[in-house]
C-alpha cells in the first residue's frame, strides 16, 4: 500500500489557500481536504510494516510543531513539478519529522535521505497538466505574502495514497496527537 505521514493544514488556512490556488495558471490542483505537509513519504509498503509503524507512532508521544508560512514558491529544481506554500523548517517541525522518520525506520521502512523542505502543495505539474511557465512566476509574485498566520499542527496522520488519472486519493489510516515537549 502506498502511504505517507503528514500534517493536515489548519482549518483557517484552507480558504486563503484555495483563493491562491485559483489564481495559478496550469497544473492539477489539490483538493481542499487533501492539503497537507508531508513528513515522510513511505512509498509502497506491506500492511505488516504499516502496522509496525502505527505501533511505533502510537507508543511514543510526538512533539508539538508550529506551521509557519513563508512564501509562495515553485517546487522542483530545473523544471517545476508543483507550486505551493513554503513553510519555515523551525525546530519543532524538524523534530517531529525526525521522530516520524525514526519510527518508520524502526518499523523496517527504508527511507531515502532527502532534504526537508516543508511545504503545502497547491498544484502539481506534469505531462497532463503542464505549468504555464510564461505566466506562473508572475502569478506567484502577484499573490503577495501568504494571508495565513502561524498555527500549531493538530495531529500527524498516516494516510494511504492511491494514484488515479484524476490525481492521488488519500484515506486516513490513523491519527496521532501532538504535544510532547
Amino acid at each position: 500500500m502506498r502511504a505517507f505521514v503528514g500534517l493536515p493544514v489548519p482549518e483557517g488556512w484552507i480558504g486563503p489557500m484555495m483563493r491562491a490556488q485559483a489564481r495559478l495558471p496550469g497544473g492539477r490542483t489539490v483538493e481542499a481536504d487533501d492539503l497537507h505537509v508531508t513528513l515522510a513519504f513511505l512509498d509502497d509498503q506491506p500492511e505488516a510494516r504499516l502496522e509496525a509503524l502505527h505501533e511505533e507512532l502510537d507508543s511514543r508521544p510526538l512533539p508539538r510543531a508550529t506551521l509557519i508560512p513563508m512564501t509562495w514558491a515553485l517546487l522542483g529544481a530545473d523544471r517545476p513539478r508543483a507550486a505551493g506554500l513554503d513553510l519555515s523548517a523551525d525546530a519543532g517541525l524538524v523534530a517531529l519529522r525526525d521522530q516520524v522518520r525514526g519510527a518508520a525506520r524502526r518499523a523496517g521502512i527504508d527511507l531515502p535521505r532527502d532534504r526537508f523542505r516543508p511545504h503545502v502543495t497547491l498544484a502539481r505539474f506534469g505531462a497532463t497538466a503542464p505549468a504555464d511557465m510564461t505566466r506562473l512566476p508572475g502569478a506567484l509574485a502577484r499573490l503577495g505574502p501568504p494571508e495565513v498566520a502561524a498555527a500549531p499542527a493538530g495531529a500527524a496522520i498516516l494516510w494511504s495514497s492511491v494514484l488515479t488519472p484524476q490525481g492521488p486519493q488519500y484515506d486516513t489510516l490513523a491519527s496521532y496527537p501532538l504535544g510532547a515537549a
